[in-house]
């Protein structure tokens, strides 16, 4: 071969792949990043590549003033409803008993994504929380969730 093929301004295949895997591997590396780095410390937004988070609203002032989160009807026996807005999982682990913990996980503070099974899910690495107290059932997270305060006021359950 002359040297008039490898030359400057002309790339060699060596040269092409070793760009291609450079360009792959960013990819893949900005794919898995949060883009956010406060987000491992539990004040930054929900990290990219996460299920959102189920939004609930608060409803109409309970009697006290207070703004309802739900009605007890809204809240399923053995499961539970995400209030994104206020970072709160309301859970019924029995019929009556209402509980709710933080909706931020406690392995990367991503929000938690539902609530099924008799379990709290974490989308992002699969933590699973118990609707009865709040501890891990599986997944990376060895931390419960955080405790709310919340009261029932008639017919509406209200952050206490």
């Amino acid at each position: 071969m002359s040297d008039e093929l490898t030359g400057p301004g002309t790339q060699t295949r060596r040269a092409l792949l070793a760009g291609a895997g450079a360009v792959g591997v960013s990819v893949v590396l900005a794919a898995c990043g949060t883009g956010d780095d406060d987000a491992l410390d539990g004040t930054g937004s929900s990290p990219s590549g996460g299920a959102p988070a189920p939004s609930g609203s608060a409803s109409a002032p309970a009697e006290g003033g207070t703004a309802a989160l739900a009605k007890k009807s809204e809240i399923p026996v053995g499961g539970g409803k995400i209030f994104a807005d206020q970072q709160i999982v309301v859970t019924q682990p029995t019929e009556g008993e209402f509980k709710a913990f933080s909706s931020i996980c406690t392995h990367q503070q991503c929000p938690v994504t539902g609530v099924d099974g008799g379990t709290i899910n974490c989308s992002c690495h699969f933590s699973k929380f118990s609707v009865a107290d709040g501890s891990p059932k599986g997944g990376p997270a060895n931390k419960p969730l955080p405790e709310k305060k919340v009261t029932v006021d008639g017919d509406n359950i209200v952050l206490a």
